[in-house]
């Protein structure tokens, strides 16, 4: 780092002024301590409410930290010009005048932490070309203003962290083309300033963190081209990245820690093939998926404390050929098998300590390689199974472990044949119970030789056994159950037979099929089956909803028309109909005649 070099050229220029002897010239401030052969001047803790006069003109560097400064006036320093260091922090320091360090052409480093700044004009910091570290941390600042920092071209530092900031103007960074270093922690900032951190083009290092970030969107950091280091942690509402968020850096250490991502972030990280360390640690990761990691070519080091991960799937680690570090500890992980990583020769520290780890042959690799692996100061230890029970990793001798690091390979118990022959519409069971250590898991297989799932009308329960629900002609065939575990695999056939209806009877009978109702030829149903049938339970039930629907429909028009009736004044309760009988007319002289009828109704 160009600071540090900085610290020591002047940490032994200060060394060599001394041995030959250099005083500062003229007397010291008062109140002050001037070391008679350094050019230093030490006011610090002296209850100063302003600058002191009398500082010598040599003074490289200035401490008037701990005192009560309030006010920085313009010029304050103007005959300081030797001044290399200038610390303020630890006072009350509320206003900064414009032009205040002008003079300060040697400066180097200014501090202005744990002040009560509110905010910092456009040219405070006027005439310092050559600062390159610049501490503003532990203040109570608002908003970085547009050209904040515009005439501090030779910056490399910025320590901003700890302070009230709600905004970041999009220019608040221009004119700092020499920046390799930004710290924003512990502010008010709810989004990413993507257009001020565009003006960073060469930002190395970039701190952000304990904000209130909610997402990282995309193109976060686009323009960011040079930095190598991204550290974002402790912020607990950031659950999600976008694909894009992290487009176009080229990263070589990212942290993403404390945070609330529910699972690694594959897409946004997989361009980032340059990313040797990777920090996730303290998110609720539970699992780690095979291959998705791949694109990380140069991956060495790969953090995940205390995430609750439950799982590492085999081939997790795949393509990652310089992979040497890999820190799992405090998690809830039983085991870790050798299948995970690309190869374990690269393997230099494995931290597994903090897990309930069963020692039995899934981790013999890691007995194996036990004293070529480093784990850190903390060696695991096993929990089950119950005889070797809190026993550390290095505390077996080599004799013991080759008896004590076994599986039993999982075996099948339920082996009486199952041949089923079902009618169509049936419900069928097939059972499936194993065991082994590890405890085997259980897949099924179809007559087509997919893997069944838990979901769907043909299905596999918790407990291993096949349910297939209305089975269909198209469901006969051979099923396979697999039971596998690290020690090996059993397997059995069951079959199923399913005897449809003819077509003149499928009317009748129990379970059917709605005439008129027909599936286009290319959708796929279910686990391979066929669409769901009807029975006639179900179409009682439909029928009766939707009668009762109907009344209840017919029931709410009558009432509303009564009672709107009712709102309409006086109603009349009878009529009059007045009527022509049909063989009542005649014709006399050429004049019709009609006979007119008339009859009175009650109305209810």
């Amino acid at each position: 780092m160009c600071v540090a070099a900085d610290w020591r050229r002047l940490y032994w220029w200060v060394v060599l002024q001394w041995v030959v002897g250099v005083a500062t010239s003229g007397p010291c401030a008062q109140r002050c301590d001037c070391s008679p052969k350094l050019p230093l001047v030490d006011c610090s803790s002296q209850q100063l409410s302003a600058v002191p006069e009398g500082v010598p003109d040599a003074t490289q560097v200035l401490n008037l930290t701990y005192n009560h400064l309030k006010t920085l006036s313009s010029r304050q320093f103007f005959s300081l010009r030797q001044l290399r260091e200038l610390d303020l922090s630890a006072n009350m320091l509320t206003v900064i005048e414009v032009e205040a360090f002008v003079g300060l052409q040697n400066l180097i480093t200014l501090r202005l932490s744990r002040n009560r700044l509110k905010i910092i004009p456009v040219g405070a910091f006027s005439g310092l070309p050559n600062v390159q570290f610049l501490d503003i941390s532990e203040n109570e600042i608002l908003v970085l203003l547009d050209d904040m920092f515009g005439e501090m071209p030779s910056l490399q530092k910025l320590e901003a962290s700890e302070n009230d900031l709600v905004f970041i103007s999009n220019r608040a960074f221009s004119g700092l083309p020499n920046l390799l270093e930004l710290r924003l922690e512990r502010c008010n900032l709810t989004t990413v300033p993507s257009e001020a951190f565009s003006r960073l083009t060469g930002l190395q290092h970039l701190r952000f963190c304990r904000l209130g970030l909610t997402a990282l969107p995309n193109n976060s950091f686009r323009q960011l081209q040079r930095l190598q280091d991204l550290h974002v942690s402790r912020c607990p509402w950031l659950h999600t990245l976008a694909v894009n968020s992290l487009i176009g850096l080229n990263l070589t250490s990212l942290t993403l820690s404390h945070c609330n991502l529910s699972a690694v972030p594959y897409a946004p990280l997989h361009h980032l093939v340059y990313l040797r360390y990777l920090d996730l640690s303290y998110n609720p990761i539970t699992t780690v998926l095979s291959g998705l990691l791949g694109d990380l070519l140069r991956l060495q080091e790969l953090h995940l404390v205390s995430t609750g991960l439950l799982h590492v799937e085999s081939g997790a680690f795949r393509n990652l050929a310089f992979f040497r570090l890999l820190n799992v500890s405090d998690n809830r992980l039983v085991t870790l098998e050798e299948s995970a990583f690309h190869a374990v020769g690269s393997l230099e520290v494995l931290r597994l300590d903090g897990n309930p780890l069963a020692c039995d042959c899934r981790l013999l690799w890691v007995m194996r390689r036990r004293l070529r692996l480093r784990f850190a100061g903390h060696a695991p230890s096993c929990v089950s199974p119950v005889q070797v029970q809190g026993r550390m990793f290095q505390d077996f001798a080599e004799s013991e472990v080759a008896r004590t690091f076994t599986c039993r390979q999982a075996r099948i118990l339920t082996r009486k044949p199952q041949d089923v022959r079902s009618d169509e519409g049936h419900t069928v069971l097939f059972f499936c119970a194993a065991d082994g250590d590890p405890a085997p898991s259980i897949i099924w297989l179809n007559p087509k030789r997919s893997v069944l799932t838990a979901s769907g009308r043909i299905r596999v329960l918790p407990n291993g056994t096949l349910e297939v629900r209305y089975a269909q002609v198209q469901d006969s065939g051979y099923y396979l159950c697999i039971a596998s575990n690290a020690a090996g695999n059993d397997s059995i056939s069951v079959s199923l037979r399913v005897r449809g209806f003819p077509a003149s009877s499928r009317n009748r009978s129990g379970s059917f099929f709605l005439d008129g109702w027909s599936f286009a030829s290319g959708q796929t149903a279910v686990n391979g089956s066929q669409p769901f049938p009807f029975d006639v339970k179900t179409l009682v039930i439909a029928v009766t909803m939707g009668f009762l629907s109907f009344l209840s429909s017919v029931a709410l028009c009558f009432i509303f028309m009564f009672f709107w009736s009712q709102s309409k004044g006086q109603i009349k309760h009878t009529a009059t109909i007045q009527f022509v009988p049909r063989s009542s007319a005649s014709t006399t002289a050429g004049r019709s005649t009609v006979e007119t009828g008339r009859f009175t109704m009650k109305l209810i």
